[in-house]
């Protein structure tokens, strides 16, 4: 399939990150082809499903990650008799998942930082980091039947919420991500709906891409091209009415105003200003609380699909919105 140009002259100017988004489209496209063939290009080997992971790595092991997979994560010591129980049945449930979650094993001695990062009291405990936001499970010893059920829940609010299918697990791929030399990709089932997405987009119909985008996700959950026309498509419907001047007055009137804060974030990124989008919604999420913080972090990773995983940005906005949910 042949790239397609997702640029919007005039309104969002992506020509600084569409490699980027064409490298994540492509490797979206093949894990979901490894999918359909039960294997191929993007395929992780049951090995590792499991991972250990230091402060050096976090940010590329697990936030990172966690924008393609829910990362449980394990926090444990050598010393630690129930760690000792706990942490072989999840590696055990990591691989029978088969993919769903990817486990991060994290050695709290060597990892002081961390620990003090997720307010750990005492372990074994374990979390969960989904698009970027850490969630509790569980402390202490637990039943496997205890730990199946929240996991299935994980899981569950993973897909739902968020859209993560997990990742594609071929038995005969090597370990460290590679796999067996595969065909290269033939033209997909919603090759021309995506085609028609984009041509809508170009002649300014936005509810019209609005729908095919969705149209493709709803068969194709993890399409990564859909997900990404579909941020950019919706972010120009929600500026496009807009009073800029209006919007921007009544932001710098009500900083603590998420709602405000939003709207001026994403009159910001529909202009081009990237990292001041993403400052204003870092420190909306670091003011506020409750629901209005969540509203700012679910624009803010929504953003991140607008501009592309890869960006340095995003890279960096990850790491700040990290520190500030923490």
């Amino acid at each position: 399939m042949q790239p397609r140009n997702m640029s919007m002259s005039g309104v969002v100017d992506l020509a600084a990150v569409k490699a980027a988004q064409e490298a994540k489209a492509k490797a979206e496209q093949a894990r979901a082809e490894a999918a359909r063939k039960g294997g191929g290009p993007g395929a992780v080997s049951p090995a590792d499903l499991v991972i250990d992971v230091d402060e050096a790595g976090f940010e590329r092991d697990v936030l990172q990650r966690s924008t393609e997979v829910p990362v449980v994560i394990d926090f444990w010591a050598e010393w630690c008799e129930p760690c000792k129980q706990l942490s072989p049945v999840l590696e055990r449930l990591a691989v029978e998942y088969n993919g769903r979650f990817l486990l991060a094993k994290i050695d709290v001695d060597a990892n002081q930082m961390l620990m003090q990062q997720f307010g750990i009291q005492g372990i074994p405990a374990v979390f969960a980091v989904v698009a970027g936001q850490a969630l509790p499970l569980f402390q202490g010893a637990a039943g496997e039947a205890q730990i199946r059920q929240t996991l299935d829940q994980l899981v569950q609010v993973a897909e739902q919420r968020f859209g993560l299918t997990g990742l594609v697990v071929d038995p005969e791929a090597e370990p460290g991500g590679g796999a067996k030399a595969a065909e290269a990709r033939p033209a997909g089932p919603h090759d021309a709906l995506l085609d028609a997405a984009v041509q809508a987009l170009d002649a300014g119909d936005l509810p019209g891409a609005i729908q095919a985008y969705k149209n493709v996700l709803a068969e194709e959950p993890g399409n990564t091209e859909a997900k990404l026309g579909l941020a950019q498509a919706e972010l120009l419907q929600r500026v496009r009415d807009m009073d800029p001047q209006q919007v921007r007055r009544e932001a710098a009137e009500k900083p603590d105003d998420a709602a405000a804060q939003i709207a001026a974030a994403d009159l910001d990124l529909a202009g081009g200003h990237v990292e001041d989008a993403f400052g204003r919604l870092i420190d909306t999420v670091s003011r506020t609380k409750g629901d209005d913080r969540e509203a700012a972090r679910v624009r803010l990773v929504e953003m991140f699909d607008v501009v592309g995983a890869e960006d340095p940005r995003v890279v960096a906005a990850r790491r700040a919105l990290a520190r500030a949910l923490f």
